[in-house]
């Protein structure tokens, strides 16, 4: 039996288990839904999430989207059969004395995550962080690379040419900077309250720097910038529309961060924040860890493609096929990412 053709919506959700229920399968077949980010409750093995990830892209044509978020350090959601990759700070340490050798680490971590998310069919990691580690903010921490913008642009700029030798997309976040802001936006609404001039010239720095290297995708912060606009980043045409897309060129992809965040609630319901956000200017809107929000959103967007969102939702398939991760023991290129990723962690 063929796959229904069902057109991607905007609505990225994510499943309740390591395998998929009733429930599930009915929301990935909603027609405004889009993709799946997993989370490590979907995670039991490498072969568990591959077939997984092989079940959802059978669903329907064209397939959805499937994502994780898998930076490294405590930010992983796959463990087990998987390498473990060092905090980003970890090449902003190796950076300070040797920056060449940095960013060769950098590109060799960026295909070992390519490569094995790629090969257990999951098409893109939410990665690189582009904050600037400024020291406040325990949220992103040792997430950041570094608090120098031109070694978060050449770090994060090195790990996405390694990501895209993997033949899998870069998703810059959190636009247009979280570093500052000590509020962790998943359990309060956080303020930055500097100017723009000082924004644009240090966190702004690593998104124009990658942005101009090919940048395909970007996800926006939760965070007020009070002299800017009174909406947070995500739901802000100032930020999305007129600096984003107009200042800085951006024409790629635009997720919003999880709007079931505390920091989203100033867009009023679920509803009204998945309205909020794409009517600022992104391209999905993620809904995580609410069913029932879920629901709500899929049964009450009212939405359409155009040509535009169809060319940018296309950057974010994997070009690999899922081969498991098995099959990459035989892989020089994965070997060397893999001694590489053992000298940071050690």
């Amino acid at each position: 039996m063929s796959a229904p053709s069902i057109p991607l919506g905007p609505v990225f959700l994510d499943v309740l288990g390591p395998a998929l229920t009733p429930e599930d399968r009915r929301r990935l077949l909603h027609p405004m839904a889009g993709g799946v980010i997993f989370f490590a409750r979907n995670f039991v093995s490498p072969e568990q999430i591959r077939e997984l990830a092989l079940e959802i892209r059978a669903l329907r044509t064209p397939r959805l989207l499937i994502a994780v978020d898998h930076e490294g350090g405590r930010v992983q959601r796959f463990h087990s059969g998987f390498t473990r990759i060092a905090p980003m700070a970890e090449l902003g340490r190796r950076w300070e004395s040797n920056p060449a050798r940095a960013c060769a680490d950098a590109e060799a971590l960026g295909v070992l995550i390519g490569m094995e998310l790629s090969a257990s069919g999951v098409d893109f990691s939410f990665t690189p962080v582009l904050d600037l580690h400024y020291g406040p903010s325990t949220v992103i921490g040792d997430r950041a690379f570094h608090r120098q913008p031109q070694a978060v642009a050449e770090l994060a700029a090195a790990l996405m040419r390694g990501l895209r030798h993997a033949g899998v997309a870069a998703v810059g976040k959190h636009f247009p900077g979280h570093g500052y802001a000590a509020e962790d936006s998943h359990v309060a609404i956080p303020i930055d309250d500097r100017p723009l001039e000082q924004i644009d010239a240090e966190d702004i720095f690593p998104f124009r720097s990658l942005i101009a290297a090919g940048l395909p995708a970007v996800m926006p912060a939760h965070v007020i910038y009070r002299q800017i606009d009174a909406r947070p980043a995500g739901f802000s045409r100032v930020w999305l529309q007129e600096i984003l897309r107009g200042r800085l060129g951006f024409d790629g992809m635009i997720f919003s961060d999880d709007l079931s965040m505390e920091a989203a609630s100033v867009a009023g319901d679920a509803l009204g924040r998945a309205q909020a956000a794409l009517g600022a200017g992104c391209d999905m809107a993620l809904v995580c860890n609410r069913p029932d929000a879920a629901d709500r959103v899929l049964d009450g967007l009212r939405w359409r493609s155009g040509p535009v969102w169809q060319r940018r939702s296309q950057a974010m398939y994997a070009q690999a096929e899922p081969v498991g991760l098995p099959a990459l023991t035989a892989d020089a290129a994965w070997r060397r990412a893999r001694a590489v990723s053992d000298t940071l962690i050690a």
